[in-house]
């Protein structure tokens, strides 16, 4: 197979798995952690490398909610998430549904209405300045509870910024069962959003079931564990429930053991609308480009088959149905433009 990387790099793209805080670059992370001394964090970029090694899942979350801890002013939340999406825009990414956590913010300090001022005022400077739109989906900290759920709702619903579209639920799995969380997506869902919860990736595939029934899962977080249940892919695949696969995220965390063994061929193969995504780039030492490169790799993809895998992110969208048109065809343009290119 020819290098897909330079075709992977200017294709147009869409991310709807990544993380607002875990996207922070190390320059970001390490500006932040030269602002507040306190944390535990380091001030080089270079030992940022080996503070992002992770031992497993739950040491995962440790690392997270440190660099979580470096965000504590408005101002922190506005540079952050303007840069996100300069990184974005670099990779050539036009539209990104990103995960927020304002619990994690909201309970350390920040105001509410300045938290939601900040991302608003990120996001349309990026859309203006970057070409990148951004729109975001709230997510529960599952770890920290049905306080944080109930609080997480109120924020949504109540104080629901232009750019929320969709309500998720992240953080360990186990021992975090998904059914607890129904009458917080239900509020959620009444109000218009749409449902997008974690599940399957540190534990069986009940746990998908769970937020398919329970939570009324549009499409699943990772999903990792959906191979072991022909039942679920099928389910998945006749109704169109797009798995946000995050392959070196999943190698990262333990939650699969190696890259050759990553069930995402038997995921496509199986009919389900499977989407690349980087989940946490920065801390995993990946971007969206890498991510679709090595999903080329898994599934033997050419260029047309990584511009179909490109589309499938632009189909399970929350994007508006012009949207869609205009990305899935500029998709289209850039791709047949590469391949009838003289040389090619």
């Amino acid at each position: 197979m020819n290098d897909l990387h330079p075709f992977i790099a200017g294709l147009p793209k869409a991310e709807l798995h990544v993380h607002h805080v875990g996207s922070a670059s190390p320059r970001i992370v390490a500006e932040l952690a030269a602002h507040h001394p306190d944390s535990k964090v380091p001030t080089d970029p270079e030992a940022l490398s080996d503070f992002f090694t992770f031992t497993d899942f739950g040491h995962f979350i440790d690392v997270y909610l440190s660099v979580v801890d470096l965000i504590r002013t408005p101002e922190d939340v506005r540079l952050l998430t303007f840069e996100i999406a300069r990184d974005m825009a670099r990779q050539n990414i036009r539209y990104a549904e990103l995960t927020v956590t304002p619990f994690s913010s909201t309970r350390r300090g920040i105001p509410e209405q300045g938290f939601m001022e900040a991302i608003e005022d990120a996001r349309k400077a990026a859309e203006a300045e970057l070409g990148t739109v951004l729109r975001w989906c709230f997510d529960i900290p599952g770890e920290a509870g049905l306080e944080a759920a109930e609080e997480t709702t109120r924020l949504a619903v109540d104080l629901r910024p232009e750019g929320l579209v969709s309500f998720g639920l992240g953080g360990p799995e186990i021992g975090v069962d998904r059914p607890q969380f129904k009458p917080y997506f239900d509020r959620a869902i009444a109000a218009g959003l749409h449902s997008v919860p974690h599940a399957g990736e540190t534990t069986g595939p009940g746990t998908v079931w769970d937020a398919l029934t329970a939570l009324r899962a549009e499409r699943i977080g990772h999903g990792t564990s959906s191979t072991q249940d022909p039942e679920l892919l099928a389910h998945l695949a006749e109704h169109r429930i797009a798995l946000e696969v995050c392959p070196t995220s999943n190698i990262a965390t333990r939650a699969v053991t190696d890259l050759d063994r990553h069930p995402m061929k038997e995921m496509a193969e199986a009919g389900v609308l499977v989407t690349v995504n980087s989940d946490d780039p920065p801390m995993f030492g990946t971007d969206l480009n890498n991510e679709y490169g090595v999903a080329a790799r898994l599934l033997g993809l050419d260029e047309r088959g990584v511009a179909d895998l490109a589309k499938n992110a632009v189909e399970a969208s929350f994007l508006d149905p012009a949207g869609k048109r205009t990305l899935a065809a500029e998709i289209d343009t850039y791709t047949t433009n590469w391949l009838e290119a003289p040389g090619r």
